[in-house]
């Protein structure tokens, strides 16, 4: 496969699965795997109970370590919440902000969004910045819409030099945990408006160094013809990150 302008990120999210030896085991076995890996970042993300010993395990490897969220707020009483500099002393270099299920199951705006940016960038952490379309509002043609939407929410006051080391994950709501896959030619669609939007914003230089992600039931069957399209810089893969050996043949996609 061809040299590609941005370096590519295969980063998975382990959602709430792994306990802390399941997880330690899971990094024991994956680097081997990926050891001599290259040609793409690779990013995990464990939950929130395992990101120490991940971070640990991990540690001297090519492997980075990632929240599943972060608060917007540095400290203060927020029980259950986690600040982003706590993840930054827990060993993770990335965060996922605004994914599906936080904006579906615990009703996160783009406002929410927006903020919890903020405060990871300010912490010197990497935002993974989900946004996508749920069945109903693609089968009504409101993809385009949707997407707009929550790009202008999301990346509201930030400047170019902010938004440049952001990734941004194209998932499909429709497409995750269901077995369907946005074809290659559709994901690239919206990766380019994605990557159109950023332009529009923040100008060609930003466009040209966003990496930008696909998510959506991605699997070894099916990522080398993902990776083939100009616009998508990786994967932000679920069920399949959770076995070191599938995780694997996706991260040597090429």
């Amino acid at each position: 496969m061809a040299t590609r302008p941005r370096p590519p990120v295969i980063a998975g999210n382990w959602k709430m699965y792994k306990t802390i030896a399941e997880a330690v085991s899971f990094l024991e076995a994956l680097k081997p795997k990926v050891r001599d890996t290259t040609h793409c970042e690779i990013v995990v993300a464990p939950p929130f109970t395992a990101l120490r010993a991940v971070a640990s395990a991990a540690d001297g490897s090519n492997i980075r370590v990632a929240g599943q969220d972060v608060a917007p707020e540095k400290e203060g009483a927020y029980t259950g919440d986690i600040s982003a500099p706590m993840l930054r002393e827990a060993g993770c270099t990335h965060v996922i902000i605004g994914h599906s299920e936080r904006r579906q199951y615990h009703q996160e705006t783009d406002e929410d969004v927006n903020r919890k940016i903020r405060a990871a960038l300010e912490a010197g952490l990497t935002p993974i910045v989900c946004v996508g379309e749920t069945l109903d509002e693609r089968e009504r043609n409101q993809t385009e819409k949707v997407l707009k939407r929550q790009f202008a929410g999301g990346f509201k006051g930030l400047t170019g030099q902010e938004v440049s080391p952001i990734i941004i994950a194209y998932e499909p709501v429709w497409a995750i945990g269901t077995g369907r896959t946005a074809t290659p030619e559709t994901a690239e669609e919206s990766h380019r408006l994605l990557r159109e939007l950023v332009n529009g914003r923040f100008g060609k230089e930003s466009s040209q160094q966003t990496r930008i992600l696909y998510g959506g039931s991605v699997k070894p069957e099916n990522i080398r013809k993902l990776m083939e399209q100009q616009d998508i810089d990786g994967a932000l893969v679920g069920g399949a990150s959770l076995n070191a050996d599938s995780f694997s043949a996706i991260v040597h996609y090429d």
